[in-house]
């Protein structure tokens, strides 16, 4: 009898496994930095490449840091939406060209319109990789402190915006 109890309540087990894998949205992944200092950078700026930015220039400030591309086929559906926001003067959008040739961002930008207060580049993709960047785009919400605060994975929607990040700038700007 416990021949055959053992392999049916390791199937039951193994089916509830999945049950709970199968509700979870992937694009929740919660974010180890959230909470944490943003990581330090100094890039270069994309448009005026003699100038950088740094994470400790916009201390004081609650500001977005948005994870883009021009070979991005998901940072097109969102742009829209950040050039919208950008037009608001709600909060500063800044960009982190993730991976990308100069002139073909510039060249992305100009088409499409630009949201960023400032872009800079990450060609090689480490302060990508430091922020936690593992598909793009992504966008995070940075505190008066330089703390992460939200992690938006994926493009950045009219319900996100409405529902988490906006709340969630105002209450922090507050």
């Amino acid at each position: 009898m416990t021949r055959f109890l053992l392999p049916l309540a390791a199937f039951i087990v193994l089916v509830g496994f999945l049950l709970v894998g199968l509700n979870l949205n992937p694009r929740q992944v919660p974010s180890p930095l959230i909470g944490k200092p943003a990581p330090v950078f100094q890039l270069e700026q994309l448009h005026e490449s003699e100038k950088t930015l740094t994470s400790k220039d916009n201390l004081g400030k609650v500001w977005l840091l948005n994870v883009w591309a021009s070979w991005c086929v998901s940072c097109r559906e969102e742009h829209p939406i950040l050039v919208e926001l950008a037009k608001s003067g709600i909060v500063p959008v800044y960009g982190l060209n993730y991976k990308d040739e100069r002139d073909l961002a510039l060249q992305w930008l100009r088409q499409f319109g630009d949201p960023y207060t400032v872009s800079v580049r990450d060609p090689e993709g480490r302060t990508g990789i430091e922020y936690g960047v593992y598909g793009v785009p992504e966008t995070y919400v940075i505190d008066k402190n330089g703390v992460i605060r939200y992690k938006q994975i994926g493009p950045v929607t009219v319900e996100a915006l409405e529902s988490k990040i906006l709340p969630l700038v105002k209450e922090l700007q507050g």
